[in-house]
């Protein structure tokens, strides 16, 4: 058995073997093993099985799950893999499923390889023998760092292949081909379910260590025209004093490669990624050049709508939502409170504010990093920000980092004074926390008789 697998995929593929049959790892795990990463990222097609026998040769290995019955994909329950049978796709409608699909146990994997997007897919590994089966010199571009179409002639029939490409050329930071790049260039994104864009995104911005290589081959395969934010954000003019690295677009691209340095691997890292990409929607619509000076007023405002609706046309759930377009419309503050002088107050009804949208001051403060760095300044050459360091020493100073305060005072402290609940608690309540928040007093009883001496 090869290192590190699951034990249970050598026993299926010995059983398919005594069936008459074989079975071939293909795909994620055999790339990444052949780059010498871990991978668990199992699918195994088997050959000279008809479904049927492949469902009852997998049935006893635990419960069936048919997860695309159309597409001859079975799981097993407790199994962390794919099994598929080979076939043959031809396009018989528009979109990523528009496919007409015709399973053949005796096709032999070159043939059936054929179907898969890219080269350094198409490669499969017999588990057994450890043989590896590369029809399409899926090896020799991994050494090389190319990425090609495993079947031109094919290749353009599904648009999410476009998405994929860019995807892979992020993570695996490799360089896509002329033809590749022409192919992708005329695919019509607009086929394919929001769902599926905004997928294929989450991965680019998660798995890549530099994004950034995966939105400039959607520019470079003129795909920017599907995200019309994001195309918005070329040839806009920032000023030279806090951006020499250049426009708009330019910054983005160096932000989204710092905030993936910035990933934790928990649950906030999407909202830091989406947040960084689009921190700057708003310049294209307010940036005004005077004197030489590039200024962009409210430009984290207008940032913040247009942030949610690109996320909610991507169909992209409502709490990421929330969060991003937070994150966007306050990410120049750590280094305005600075600034400012900022008083406690504020710091504490920011941490409100970002409490309601699902997020935190921490969170911030790393997409203002991200956003700071990802530039050509001094600051950002040294990896320094005194402003956000200064930030997060008063937020923490207030014990406001990682959520924001609990209302001291509740409704049951109105009603211990003999008031009936009604409307005006709402009124009592919000004048409360705005005490609390101003003197960071944590006595209710205190609180309560300021506010209702004052009236």
């Amino acid at each position: 058995m090869m290192d590190n697998m699951d034990s249970r995929i050598s026993d299926i593929a010995r059983a398919v073997a005594a069936a008459g049959g074989r079975a071939v790892l293909v795909g994620g795990y055999v790339r990444d093993r052949l780059l010498g990463v871990p991978s668990k990222d199992y699918d195994l097609e088997l050959f000279g099985l008809s479904p049927d026998a492949a469902a009852e040769l997998l049935s006893d290995f635990g419960e069936l799950i048919q997860v695309g019955r159309a597409f001859g994909v079975f799981r097993v329950k407790g199994i962390d893999a794919d099994f598929s049978l080979p076939r043959r796709d031809s396009k018989s409608g528009s979109g990523h499923r528009g496919f007409h699909i015709a399973f053949d146990p005796n096709l032999d994997f070159a043939e059936a390889s054929r179907r898969r997007d890219l080269t350094v897919n198409s490669i499969g590994l017999d588990p057994l023998s450890e043989e590896i089966l590369d029809p399409h010199g899926g090896r020799g571009d991994l050494q090389r760092g190319v990425l090609r179409a495993t079947d031109p002639g094919h290749f353009a029939e599904d648009p999410l292949r476009a998405l994929r490409t860019a995807q892979f050329a992020a993570r695996l930071e490799m360089t896509p081909d002329d033809e590749l790049t022409a192919l992708c260039a005329q695919l019509d994104l607009t086929e394919l379910p929001p769902e599926r864009i905004y997928e294929e995104l989450r991965k680019l911005l998660l798995k890549a260590r530099r994004p950034s290589l995966g939105f400039e081959f959607l520019d470079r395969a003129q795909l920017l025209r599907f995200f019309p934010e994001l195309e918005s954000l070329q040839g806009v003019a920032q000023d030279p004093m806090w951006h020499p690295e250049g426009d708009v677009w330019v910054h983005t691209l160096l932000v989204v490669d710092e905030a993936a340095a910035l990933r934790d691997g928990g649950d906030e890292d999407l909202a830091l990624m989406y947040a960084a990409l689009c921190h700057d929607f708003g310049k294209p619509a307010v940036s005004t050049e005077k004197n030489g000076r590039v200024r962009a007023h409210k430009h984290d405002i207008v940032g913040a709508r247009l942030a949610r609706d690109f996320l909610q046309r991507l169909r992209a759930p409502g709490h990421l939502c929330d969060q991003v377009a937070a994150l966007v419309k306050y990410h120049l503050a750590p280094a305005l409170f600075v600034a400012q002088g900022t008083t406690a107050k504020g710091y504490r009804r920011l941490a409100r504010n970002l409490d309601e949208a699902g997020v935190n001051i921490a969170l911030l403060v790393r997409v203002a990093r991200a956003d700071h760095w990802g530039r050509t300044t001094e600051e950002a050459r040294k990896r320094i920000f005194p402003a956000a360091d200064r930030f997060l020493a008063e937020a923490e100073n207030i014990a406001v980092v990682d959520k924001a305060p609990a209302d001291i005072v509740q409704g049951r402290h109105l009603q211990a004074r003999g008031l009936e609940p009604g409307p005006h608690f709402g009124d009592i309540l919000a004048r409360c926390r705005d005490l609390q928040d101003e003197t960071g007093w944590i006595d209710a009883d205190k609180i309560l008789d300021k506010v209702l001496a004052d009236g």
